[in-house]
């Protein structure tokens, strides 16, 4: 099995500085474990408008939330990487919040 090689993108002193900027303001919590009440400690920031495909807003603190490891692998499939139908259903939400068209590739 061949390790995939980490994205030096996410060594970056700014993407450093921002994740923990998201990991406070979230005060550490997983977004999704509090839409249902739980309380569950956030380890992961997941662009909800993945990096790859919206580079405008990869430093997006709008774009961004904090997730466990756990909730963070059920945003994606991680045979393919695209994102799940929870990520999908995020966002689309997200776009919602914002006002923004969600994106014709998302859409039901």
């Amino acid at each position: 099995m061949r390790r995939k090689i980490a994205d030096p993108w996410y060594k970056s002193a700014r993407w450093i500085a921002l994740r923990e900027a998201v990991l406070r303001r979230d005060r550490y919590l997983c977004q999704d474990a509090l839409r249902y009440g739980r309380r569950v400690g956030a380890e992961t920031v997941h662009h909800v408008f993945p990096r790859n495909e919206f580079p405008e807003w990869e430093w997006a603190p709008w774009n961004l939330i904090a997730l466990s490891n756990q909730a963070h692998d059920a945003m994606h499939d991680r045979g393919t990487g695209a994102l799940s139908k929870k990520g999908v259903e995020l966002l689309r939400r997200t776009a919602r919040k914002f006002g923004m068209e969600v994106p014709m590739r998302y859409r039901e």
